[in-house]
């Protein structure tokens, strides 16, 4: 499998993603890395959807994306994720995101629905957050620095989504399929409530339950992860 290492500007910001650009008759898959993931890390994954198209990027601050000063509200990280949408010239695809990669997608399916075939959303809810004063100063000092994760996000980035990050909840009908992936562990970010959330905005909601995993389903049960996502995906 070839995988293509790209980047494209956006309004001045230059955003690296990676595309293995196959033309296998199957929708592309589009995967919105969490909050501080970046596009490499999702090459395994890549692999395992062959032959069927993957796109992956890097939202600024992180990975080989730019990392400019201001900027990282809703609506930035979203024309990120619309300008690589556009780079690739993909009309229609599925979309899977992790984490707070979640409310980026949200907010692009809402504006975009007509492109979006279906969406695949990892333990998150409906909603971008607001991150609290001294997130940024406490994140850097116990996940960034302990697990080694500086090069992923930088400190511009960090401090830039608690300044520029604010409350929204997501509550019109999304009008097409989706499927949650929840993970059953203390560490998920799903409550029951958030469930019913989504099941209020989208009627279609199928929810898959992971019972040995937490947050970070894709390294704790990877393999049934991505069967799960291949079955949803491949019937429809």
């Amino acid at each position: 499998m070839r995988v293509i290492s790209k980047q494209v500007m956006n309004n001045g910001i230059q955003i690296h993603y990676l595309d293995t650009e196959t033309d296998s008759g199957l929708i592309p898959l589009l995967i919105c890395p969490g909050l501080s993931e970046t596009a490499d890390e999702y090459r395994s994954m890549m692999n395992y959807f062959y032959p069927r198209r993957c796109v992956v990027l890097s939202f600024r601050g992180r990975g080989q994306s730019d990392t400019p000063q201001s900027g990282y509200g809703l609506a930035e990280h979203v024309s990120d994720l619309a300008s690589v949408i556009e780079a690739t010239d993909m009309n229609r695809f599925h979309l899977y995101a992790h984490s707070r990669g979640v409310s980026y997608a949200l907010g692009y399916a809402i504006a975009n629905r007509s492109r979006v075939y279906s969406l695949i959303l990892q333990d998150y809810p409906a909603m971008h957050k607001q991150m609290p004063e001294g997130w940024a100063k406490q994140y850097m000092q116990q996940y960034l620095v302990p697990f080694s994760r500086q090069r992923n996000i930088r400190p511009e980035a960090v401090r830039g989504i608690e300044r520029d990050s604010e409350t929204v909840n997501f509550n019109d009908d999304l009008g097409k399929r989706v499927l949650v992936l929840r993970g059953m562990r203390e560490d998920s970010l799903l409550s029951d409530q958030d469930i019913e959330q989504y099941r209020r905005i989208c009627p279609e909601l199928q929810v898959a339950q992971f019972l040995q995993s937490g947050h970070d389903i894709r390294h704790t049960e990877e393999q049934r992860l991505y069967q799960i996502i291949n079955q949803y995906i491949s019937h429809q």
